[in-house]
């Protein structure tokens, strides 16, 4: 194989790090700053690149904020209940208020 001398490749290494070196050494890099065109383009997007939620997006997030806040409700007793009325035959169906019910709902 062939040995490589940095310093007789005119600069062609000159990007590697050294033998003794630290890996996360910065070089020094001149920063330039935008040109007036580059400028006036992102002063462009800045004002141009807007995003607009939809009401029903914010109305959405607003009722499931309320909803995970709400407390629980625990209605296994008020079912247990009913499931035994209708097992042993005693619960009174109201038939009116279940139509009126069923045509107020949309299908």
């Amino acid at each position: 194989m062939n040995n490589i001398n940095p310093a007789s490749n005119s600069g062609q290494l000159s990007n590697y790090k050294k033998k003794g070196e630290p890996a996360n050494r910065i070089k020094n890099v001149e920063l330039k700053r935008t040109d007036d065109v580059r400028r006036t383009e992102l002063e462009k997007t800045k004002r141009d690149a807007k995003v607009a939620i939809p009401d029903a997006v914010k109305d959405f997030s607003r009722i499931k904020k309320a909803v995970d806040t709400a407390p629980e409700i625990d209605k296994s007793e008020k079912i247990a209940k009913l499931k035994e009325q209708i097992a042993a035959g005693n619960y009174d169906f109201n038939y009116e208020a279940i139509a009126d019910k069923m045509l107020k709902t949309d299908f």
